[in-house]
């Protein structure tokens, strides 16, 4: 194996401007491209110009750096959490390529660059830089596996199916497979990247070099390593959030040291998920502690505080309105939300919409948090209480849920909180991916 080139996704507008910071080539050109450049499409065709000046128009085009290490360039007007509660815009600056593609009748820019230079920016992105070292390492190994594992699925996998909608039902999953053409997004759709934008510090430099071609293996064959922010205390596993595949390294387990004294915690069943939810229970991600949590808790996300356990409140106009929007179905007023089936970390697979003009269920996890929430829902295991009814009509419905994310594979939270603990990389690794070994590959 050698290490790849990979192609990410960062910008799709009608117009992009961007700057070139030292010497760039392309194919349409011999002269060297430094400065201010606006990219747009025009007759269904991409302009590129400098002052005004055009200097190239077609389908397709690429800039090459001189170097690598030296020459970047900078993106305009970068939008960042899309859709979620923090989405804005930004500036970015970036190594590699710049390619410009047209897409859906718009630009689309997509930075082509070596795996583990893009790898250094995801864990810089994803996470502080001020990170513990082991904690870093072990993202780093996760995040350069998952990447390996989705070039492969890309480079092998016929068409999957991500929906199956019936009279009754609308069930989604959503997955890397929606990007035709480039490899991943720059968004949390994908892993957090931000190119050179972010401060890069030695130790993001360190756990990727040190960790150079690593990954998690399982009957060899590399590891889809899932990573989420809070688990809630239990792990998920991957067949109730993606495809219905088992994967037996992301199987669901208790986030802690040793197994919770009260082994009959069974969170597919709905009055066990009740009582875990209003509990507090120990776990690796229950913490408050500020240094941990912001070494997973990058600027735009720390406005967060209530993870382990929150809470969400909602009127009856305020919800009926919301599902209405988010849906694109008009269920008339919310008489009930009704849990159909929970994977083991309590997260809702499937949930019963009951509306005075319409009744559906919905599913899985991410499809039943974007419906709930302008943005998204921090996870779908929560538990419904309804207040005030009047008529069959409930005035109030309150979302008191766990964790935060899907909740498969790797627990950030949790893992920053082993890592303050002393424990290695490796012994990370060995808590969530069970079963699963370290393989380096080149």
């Amino acid at each position: 194996m050698v290490q790849p080139e990979i192609k990410v996704g960062i910008l799709t507008s009608k117009e992009i401007h961007f700057d070139f910071y030292g010497l760039f080539y392309s194919s349409f050109s011999e002269n060297k491209l430094s400065g201010n450049f606006k990219a747009e499409l025009v007759n269904e065709k991409i302009k590129i110009s400098k002052e005004e000046k055009e200097i190239f128009i077609g389908n397709e085009v690429t800039f090459i750096p001189k170097d690598i290490e030296i020459d970047t360039f900078l993106l305009k007007d970068v939008v960042i959490g899309i859709n979620f509660h923090w989405q804005k815009k930004e500036n970015q600056k970036f190594r590699g390529k710049l390619n410009f593609i047209i897409e859906d009748e718009k630009i689309t820019a997509i930075n082509i660059l070596p795996l583990e230079e893009y790898l250094t920016s995801v864990i810089s992105s994803e996470m502080s830089p001020n990170a513990s070292i082991e904690l870093l390492k072990a993202h780093a190994i996760i995040s350069r596996g998952w990447i390996l594992a989705q070039l492969a699925k890309k480079k092998n996998q016929t068409k999957q199916v991500n929906e199956i909608i019936t009279s009754d039902e609308i069930i989604r999953w959503y997955d890397r497979e929606d990007h035709l053409n480039y490899d991943f997004c720059a968004d949390d759709h994908c892993q957090r990247y931000q190119g050179i934008t972010k401060i890069i510090n030695d130790h993001a430099y360190i756990a990727v070099s040190e960790t150079a071609g690593l990954f998690l293996a399982y009957n060899d064959k590399i590891c889809d390593t899932r990573f989420s922010k809070c688990c809630g205390g239990i792990t998920e596993t991957f067949e109730n959030v993606w495809e219905e595949i088992p994967h037996n390294y992301l199987q669901s387990f208790y986030d802690y040291k040793y197994e919770d004294p009260d082994d009959n915690w069974d969170l597919t069943k709905e009055d066990n998920c009740e009582k875990w939810i209003q509990a507090n229970p120990h776990a690796f991600c229950n913490t408050s502690d500020k240094k941990i949590l912001s070494q997973v808790l990058v600027d735009f996300d720390r406005d967060t505080n209530d993870f382990y356990r929150w809470q969400v409140e909602y009127t009856q106009d305020e919800i009926s309105e919301l599902i209405n929007s988010k849906s694109g179905i008009d269920f008339g007023k919310i008489k009930d939300l009704v849990p159909i089936q929970r994977g083991k970390s309590g997260r809702l697979i499937k949930l019963k919409i009951i509306g005075s003009k319409e009744t559906k269920i919905v599913g899985k996890e991410l499809e039943i948090r974007k419906w709930l929430s302008k943005t998204h829902l921090y996870s779908s295991a929560f538990i419904i209480k309804k207040e005030n009814v009047i008529n069959e009509i409930p005035q109030k419905f309150i979302l008191k849920g766990a964790g935060w994310g899907h909740g498969v594979g790797l627990c950030q939270i949790g893992a920053a909180v082993m890592g303050e603990l002393g424990y290695t990389f490796d012994e990370i690794l060995k808590h969530y991916f069970r079963g699963a070994s370290i393989h380096k590959g080149y």
